[in-house]
């Protein structure tokens, strides 16, 4: 019996906001960067910063979420691992080879083949897709165990442990793990809520119905707690990763949070869902063009425009403007490329 596979239009809205948090981070980290990280003269553009910090860890969510719903219609593991691979790591390969030869003109090739390709080191915005590959190749193991998985003293012992990596490498030192294994063990719980969810839709819409006002409350005071963790922390280290990184424990909380109370409203919501499924065709392949429109665009525009000394109204303008425009060209770029036939097999 033909089967048709299940599609979840909040899910889109998701992946598309997802992605537009990726490019906040980039483009407000490049104001940031421009100050010498000096955090008190740019308070609007770190606040940005870290409000979009549920972006990538809201990346495995979905994937974990997709994968599962979707999982019985693939004609087996290697079925499902054709599909999944040829989705993500042909692009993926392909652009890694774009950024490391052509945008950041490195020349090794096995430099590329050894160590860019592996980490995603060819870009920084690609740092975290080797993470999803492993998380493609265990998927179905997951989904096997899912059933002794899903009960609540795995669930527990799963959150503990993950807070206790992530309290470990944020507050005290580096988790001593190369990457990309690294970012498989700070996000296995979160990947692991995704497959949850799409089990109990019903049941997790229920409950944040119940509480989206404290919900709501809650994710305000956790933006405001992440923009003077990073700040305080960062000032008192002055460690950088103390405030561009999303490993920490308050991002996952402020991740599910945020992650719910969008999945509520976008699915009560459908008056955009057609523009949303639109516009989340286009996500994946933003995701690998913004970073050039940024690195061109700071370069021979943007720096000179905002120059080295920044006050408060200019960053006010300055970086929503800035993001739109990278948004904006991004997008017109990924629409061109995916109106050329088989070309955005091969790119996104």
């Amino acid at each position: 019996m033909h089967k048709t596979k299940q599609h979840d239009t909040a899910i889109d809205y998701l992946r598309m906001i997802s992605i537009l948090a990726v490019v906040m981070i980039h483009t407000t980290t490049k104001t940031i960067q421009l100050s010498n990280n000096n955090l008190d003269s740019v308070p609007i553009s770190l606040f940005l910063n870290q409000a979009s910090r549920f972006a990538v860890p809201l990346f495995f969510m979905i994937s974990g979420f997709v994968l599962e719903m979707n999982y019985p219609y693939h004609t087996g593991y290697f079925g499902y691992l054709k599909k999944r691979l040829s989705k993500i790591f042909i692009p993926y390969v392909l652009w890694s080879a774009i950024y490391f030869f052509f945008v950041f003109h490195k020349k090794s090739i096995l430099s590329f083949i050894t160590t860019a390709l592996p980490t995603g080191g060819s870009s920084y915005q690609l740092y975290f897709i080797p993470s999803l590959l492993i998380f493609y190749l265990l998927f179905p193991y997951i989904h096997f165990k899912y059933k002794s998985l899903s009960q609540a003293p795995s669930i527990i012992i799963m959150a503990i442990v993950q807070f206790i990596f992530l309290i470990l490498d944020y507050y005290l030192h580096a988790f001593p793990l190369f990457h990309p294994f690294n970012i498989v063990f700070f996000n296995f719980f979160v990947f692991f809520l995704g497959i949850f969810a799409s089990h109990h839709k019903d049941k997790v819409l229920f409950i944040i119905k119940k509480y989206k006002i404290f919900l709501f409350l809650s994710a305000i005071l956790l933006t405001v707690l992440l923009y003077l963790e990073g700040k305080i922390f960062y000032l008192a280290t002055q460690d950088y990763r103390m405030f561009y990184s999303q490993w920490r424990p308050s991002v996952v909380i402020y991740t599910i949070i945020v992650a719910s109370l969008l999945y509520y409203l976008f699915t009560i919501s459908t008056k955009f869902n057609l523009f949303a499924k639109q516009l989340s065709k286009y996500s994946f392949l933003v995701f690998f063009i913004h970073v050039m429109v940024i690195e061109y665009t700071w370069n021979y525009w943007a720096e000179k425009i905002l120059g080295q000394t920044q006050n408060y109204f200019q960053q006010l303008w300055f970086d929503p403007l800035y993001f739109l425009m990278v948004v904006s060209i991004s997008f017109i770029i990924a629409f061109v490329i995916r109106k050329i036939p088989k070309v955005s097999f091969i790119l996104g």
